[in-house]
């Protein structure tokens, strides 16, 4: 084999090499980082599955279920009278939007003693995004009437 010949094969290998390494890093951070959207129901319903993947699972903060400690939360989601008790674990405090009855996204783990371990909270409170109510009597929410000018 020639040293021209031998250069390029170092060369090639070394490339190979690095985009190799960098699709294995690719595909472990996009795997580890996927999660998945589940309701209560089926979280209940996924048996062994559920405990092994990141999930995402969404509901209402059961009012008075709350307790906070530092930037620790505990609470219990419902969603059509299923309920998942839920523990946030995070350097981050809860939204400010985080109340009772507010809506509530956790993204985290599901333990075999039925805990789910939130990393990220998401909330929204219902009544913030609700449009306004009309107040008064009927005329008032109808538009002006249109009026025309004629010579």
């Amino acid at each position: 084999m020639s040293k021209q010949t031998s250069r390029y094969l170092k060369f090639g290998g070394a490339t190979a090499l690095i985009v190799i390494s960098l699709a294995y890093l690719a595909y472990t951070g996009v795997r580890e980082s996927k999660s998945y959207y589940v309701t209560i129901k089926e979280l209940r319903d996924m048996g062994d599955g559920a405990y092994s993947k990141r999930l995402r699972v969404a509901g209402n903060v059961q009012p008075g279920s709350i307790k906070r400690s530092g930037t620790n939360v505990q609470f219990v989601l419902t969603e059509n009278d299923k309920l998942l008790a839920v523990i946030y674990s995070s350097t981050e405090p809860p939204p400010d939007t985080f109340k009772d009855n507010s809506q509530a996204l956790a993204e985290g783990s599901f333990g075999r003693d039925g805990v789910f371990r939130a990393t990220q909270l998401q909330a929204k409170c219902a009544s913030k995004y609700a449009p306004k109510q009309a107040t008064g009597s009927g005329a008032a929410s109808q538009p002006p009437a249109q009026t025309s000018m004629t010579d």
